[in-house]
């Protein structure tokens, strides 16, 4: 599953990405932009009009990006996933940019090259290598520096121009919480040879810096919490990621990109519900577990004042023991203190006598359920209880926890601190 390893951690933070020193190679090496052109027709003879650096063709209707961190044991599903974007590849409507980095010590496939490429994902039917072109290579990159993802998006989002973006981040991810030996471990995009990570704060820098995008999607496990989300929330339309561990195999990238390639036109809440479709559909295709969900980011403002005026409503009503019993049985995932906060928020206000708990608990599922939620998919008897939304309430509080704008602009840590 995409757990973090931490074990695999090691080596030093790089200042800058290489390239921007001389270490990277421009995808013009010979100087033939016209032999790129041929070379993305050539496996995709349907692409009349093909988008490539500094070209000034008007914007399509999207563009997809996908930030590929497999620098550390999920290297091959990395390779296999790049293979399913280009089961559909970039044409006439839709790019597909993805960069790709690798290290030593795990796949030898597709001629066991180093470093980071970026390539326009362009149609083959190879399933076992990557033929799209190599836009640029880089020998020496940090895919967990949230300044380097930074500099991949704006990269691919002026030379491959659209109306609409979505970004996904792949690799492992931990939500916000670890246990309290690795909490200042927490986050995403652990890039095993420089040993960092971008961390849930740093996403937002990240995505301040990448400007407003239609659909921000994590193929990583643990990530869709009501404190990610929140943190990301004034720079992103949807948040489509799971509450529960992903399997290696993450996202089917094919099964959702050809819906899009169909239907060019898609909306960003319709991409976001074909996303979340395509993932818990392969899972449960399988017989194996699976959480999916999509997120509207906008309502995490009602969505805090809602949350904030129930917990204001039970702790009031010194209702500690129906609390603590929620807790116990709500709807956890791989770290026991990730709760389903629709769950935990149900069985509160149904087990309370105080009405107005359970008048609060109601406007504040219902918002969950007909606004805040989007669009949730999860499959099997274990998730039975998982409603697309994660919150943190651990067994005792962590100051690291003071960094997130979640613990700052609501009442959850005084809530959560009130539990124990």
């Amino acid at each position: 599953m995409r757990k973090k390893i931490f074990g695999l951690l090691a080596g030093v933070m790089l200042a800058a990405p290489a390239y921007a020193s001389g270490g990277g190679v421009s995808f013009d090496q010979n100087g033939s932009i016209t032999r790129l052109i041929e070379q993305v027709k050539a496996v995709n003879p349907g692409a009349d009009a093909v988008s490539l650096p500094g070209d000034s063709r008007a914007a399509k209707e999207w563009t997809v990006l996908v930030f590929v961190n497999a620098k550390n044991n999920l290297e091959s599903y990395g390779l296999k996933d790049v293979n399913e974007m280009e089961m559909v590849g970039s044409d006439a409507d839709i790019n597909i940019v993805a960069e790709l980095g690798r290290i030593a010590g795990y796949s030898s496939a597709d001629g066991d090259w180093k470093g980071s490429r970026r390539y326009l994902v362009a149609k083959d039917n190879d399933t076992s290598r990557i033929t799209s072109p190599v836009l640029m290579e880089i020998a020496k990159s940090d895919m967990g520096s949230w300044k380097y993802m930074v500099d991949f998006t704006k990269w691919a989002m002026e030379k491959y121009p659209a109306r609409r973006y979505a970004l996904v981040v792949w690799n492992h991810g931990s939500g916000w919480n670890k246990d309290l030996v690795f909490e200042s471990e927490k986050g995403i995009s652990y890039d095993d040879e420089t040993g960092n990570h971008i961390t849930t704060p740093q996403l937002r820098q990240a995505l301040e810096q990448i400007g407003k995008i239609d659909i921000f999607a994590m193929d990583a496990c643990l990530m869709q919490m009501v404190e990610v989300g929140y943190e990301i929330r004034n720079y992103t339309d949807y948040v489509v990621a799971s509450e529960e561990t992903e399997p290696a195999d993450g996202y089917t990238y094919n099964t959702w990109l050809a819906p899009l390639a169909a239907k060019p036109d898609m909306t960003g809440a319709e991409l976001s519900k074909a996303m979340v479709d395509s993932y818990t559909g392969h899972y449960q295709a399988i017989g194996q577990g699976a959480t999916q969900s999509a997120i509207k980011a906008a309502s995490f403002g009602k969505f805090t004042e809602l949350l904030d005026a129930w917990t204001a409503e039970v702790m009031a009503a010194n209702d500690l023991v129906n609390v603590k019993n929620a807790k116990t049985k709500a709807q956890a995932f791989y770290y026991s203190s990730n709760k389903d906060i629709y769950h935990f928020v149900k069985l509160v206000s149904d087990a309370t006598a105080a009405p107005a708990v359970a008048q609060k608990g109601k406007e504040l599922m219902d918002f969950l359920k007909t606004d805040l939620i989007l669009h949730n998919r999860a499959f099997g008897a274990k998730y039975a209880n998982a409603s697309g939304l994660a919150i943190y309430i651990p067994g005792s509080y962590t100051a690291s926890y003071d960094s997130l704008l979640w613990a700052s602009q609501s009442k959850w840590d005084d809530f959560i601190k009130w539990i124990k």
